[in-house]
């Protein structure tokens, strides 16, 4: 029986994804056909809204991998849609505290084990959620999101991935290009963002403009 993608990231085996802004199942697609184990819509920032996921994560599917949505709040009602419509998963921003972890972990869990509503028409066996620390009060001393060189930025990076391996966590990161995920590879994390759809075609565009100009 093939593994699910669930439990990949459970056994923290090394995942590579994209980020979705755009909100296109053609893009969506040709993204997941590169050989990506997943691809975020985003929901909290990009484009896309609830009523393109089920075309959105049908082409994500279709091209082998898997679709996951980063939600717009930590609320249990857009955590439950996004799951709800096709998603496997959900990345939810803005977690301050541990009780907010449990709490948004519970929307993905059916009864007795969590608390989210029976339904929908595209909605998975064996959902997850990852939650995001952004704030000063989810990683303590984390003044300012600088660079990955920056050697604040860089100290705080190492605690939270140093927390997660103790508690035999997944860690996820969101690089800006290959380069630097591997870097965070190497530095132990295992779920990936190493493209987004917008700025991979502002930089390839520019570039290839750069060389065909005089």
């Amino acid at each position: 029986m093939a593994a699910t993608f669930r439990s990949r990231l459970v056994a923290r085996e090394t995942l590579y994804g994209a980020w979705s802004v755009i909100p296109s199942a053609l893009s969506v697609r040709l993204l997941a056909a590169a050989g990506l184990d997943y691809v975020v819509i985003d929901l909290q920032h990009g484009g896309a809204a609830e009523a393109d996921l089920p075309a959105m994560t049908s082409a994500i599917r279709l091209a082998g991998a898997t679709p996951i949505a980063r939600v717009r709040h930590a609320h249990t009602a857009d955590i439950g849609r996004a799951l709800d419509l096709g998603c496997e998963g959900v990345i939810v921003p803005n977690i301050d505290s541990a009780a907010q972890a449990r709490q948004v972990a519970g929307a993905v869990r059916y009864p007795p084990v969590g608390y989210r509503s029976v339904g929908g028409v595209l909605a998975g066996a064996e959902p997850f959620c990852l939650v995001m620390a952004e704030s000063a009060d989810a990683v303590a001393d984390l003044e300012a999101t600088l660079d990955p060189d920056d050697p604040v930025l860089n100290r705080t990076l190492q605690r939270i991935w140093m927390a997660c391996a103790a508690a035999g966590k997944p860690v996820g990161v969101h690089a800006t290009d290959g380069a630097v995920a591997r870097r965070y590879r190497d530095a132990g994390c295992t779920l990936i963002t190493t493209a987004v759809d917008a700025t991979a075609i502002t930089r390839d565009t520019a570039a290839q403009f750069s060389l065909a100009r005089p």
